[in-house]
């Protein structure tokens, strides 16, 4: 009897725990269609900027710190974007997970990381370790506005535009998860400042004459020309700031969807182990049940022969 009580208990608190994992699935799939159609809808537009910031730099010979800081300044920053609840697996492991790895290398090379994280769980786990933080953010990490990426990229503009005797930094990093689909999240390590030029390569195909690599050559090479009006260093000032807050909320949303996604796969598998776990609690109860009922009947009849037998 004892037995089928402790049975009895376990299924009533796993079918707790089944019915708020399923809560939090179903809302989770009523978030994730939004979250991902907004972080696919601002994709093309961070895009835009910047392989705009990239053709500039590529083809203009500038000296703006959007592509090059002091060289002796050994400060970067380093921003890790995490969540603000659990119940996703291995979602803010996985960041700092990546995040200390980046700050291991960036240690080993000689330069000196300055932590920014955002999402109260990340801020938690650095705090309990006593982990030196230059700012935080916390709040609607699955649901992220323009304000907190307003916020996010002032702070980081103002530290990257400080010069060294003032605690400015030299770069500046950004590690999030980016959303492939519903399955797949992947971590990846961002630097956006500054900017890295990435060359455009020419291929040859197999059935390409000499002559026609040599017209791709020379074609590769024209440039366009740039005139910057009032002035280039105007014209940097006032991309900078947009380059930035574009990126960083496009990361945001990148990670929100991606939370909401690892949120609802997590809960689902939750609520399936769940319920497969009522499943085999409730057959060995019964198995109990019908042991204790063989047991009883076993003992009336033992009683009955035995009387039998007496009066005999």
């Amino acid at each position: 009897m004892g037995s089928q009580l402790a049975l009895k208990g376990r299924i009533a608190s796993t079918g707790s725990l089944e019915k708020i994992f399923n809560a939090q699935e179903m809302i989770a799939s009523s978030h994730i269609a939004k979250a991902r159609d907004v972080a696919l809808n601002a994709k093309p537009y961070a895009d835009a900027i910047f392989d705009a910031v990239q053709a500039v730099v590529a083809h203009t010979r500038i000296t703006h710190p959007i592509v090059k800081k002091e060289e002796d300044n050994p400060k970067v920053a380093v921003l890790a974007l995490t969540a603000d609840r659990g119940m996703a697996v291995a979602y803010t492991s996985s960041i700092i997970r990546e995040t200390e790895e980046l700050l291991t290398r960036l240690d080993d090379a000689g330069k000196q990381p300055e932590l920014y994280v955002y999402g109260r769980r990340g801020v938690t786990y650095y705090k309990y370790r006593n982990r030196a933080i230059a700012d935080t953010w916390e709040g609607d990490t699955d649901k992220p506005g323009v304000e907190i990426a307003e916020a996010i990229s002032n702070a980081l503009m103002t530290a990257y535009m400080k010069p060294a005797s003032q605690g400015g930094v030299s770069e500046l990093y950004i590690v999030y998860t980016e959303f492939i689909n519903m399955v797949v999240q992947k971590v990846r390590v961002l630097r956006m400042l500054p900017v890295e030029v990435v060359e455009a390569k020419v291929e040859s195909g197999p059935g390409m004459s000499r002559e026609s690599e040599g017209d791709n050559a020379a074609s590769s090479k024209v440039r366009p020309l740039y005139r910057f009006e009032p002035s280039l260093d105007k014209v940097m000032d006032a991309i900078l700031p947009k380059y930035i807050q574009s990126r960083i909320h496009e990361c945001l949303l990148e990670a929100a969807a991606s939370e909401t996604a690892s949120r609802q796969n997590a809960m689902h598998t939750a609520t399936e182990n769940a319920r497969n776990l009522i499943d085999s609690l409730t057959r060995k109860m019964n198995a109990s049940r019908q042991a204790s009922i063989t047991q009883e009947l076993t003992e009336i009849i033992g009683s009955a022969d035995a009387l039998n037998t007496k009066e005999e």
